[in-house]
C-alpha cells in the first residue's frame, strides 16, 4: 500500500529538516545488534523507497555502517536521521522525526537478535535476520 502523504520533521535542534513520502503508514522495529547499539533500543522506523529530501545537509554526518548501508545523524544535536540501503536508496527514517501521525506498528525485524529484557505487546509480523536478508535479496 503506497502512501501519498508527505511527512515533514526535523532534528532536535532544527538544523536538519526532513521531507519524506513513506512507502506506507506502517512502522517497523529493528532489533539488530547495530540498531540497538546505535540508539540504546530498537529502531522504530518508517520505510521510504520514494522521495526523501533534507534541509541543512551541511549538518548531516554520515557513517558507512556496512558494505551496503549508511547511517546518519545531526552533527549539532546528535539526532538520528536515517538508515539507508545504498544500492537502491531505500531509507528507514526514525518515526520520532515526524509528528503524532496515525502510524500502524506492523513488523519487527531481526527478531532473533531481540534481547529478553523487553517485548512489544502489539501483534506484528516477525522476521529473523536471515528472512530479512532473503527478502531484500529478492528485490
Amino acid at each position: 500500500m503506497a502512501s501519498e502523504t508527505q511527512q515533514q520533521g526535523s532534528c532536535l535542534c532544527g538544523k536538519v529538516s526532513v521531507f519524506a513520502t513513506p512507502s506506507s503508514m506502517h512502522i517497523d522495529a529493528c532489533h539488530c545488534d547495530m540498531c540497538r547499539q546505535w540508539g540504546g533500543g530498537p529502531l522504530l522506523a518508517v520505510e521510504c523507497d520514494g522521495e526523501v529530501r533534507f534541509g541543512g545537509e551541511e549538518y548531516i554526518s554520515r557513517y558507512q555502517s556496512s558494505e551496503w548501508a549508511e547511517r546518519a545523524f545531526c552533527s549539532q544535536c546528535g539526532t538520528h536521521l536515517f538508515y539507508r540501503l545504498t544500492a537502491d536508496n531505500h531509507y528507514a527514517l526514525p518515526v520520532g522525526l515526524f509528528g503524532d501521525v496515525d502510524w500502524q506498528f506492523s513488523k519487527q525485524i531481526f527478531i532473533d537478535q531481540k534481547p529478553t529484557y523487553y517485548a512489544f505487546a502489539n501483534a506484528t509480523e516477525k522476521l529473523t535476520g536471515e528472512e530479512v536478508f532473503a527478502a531484500y535479496a529478492a528485490k
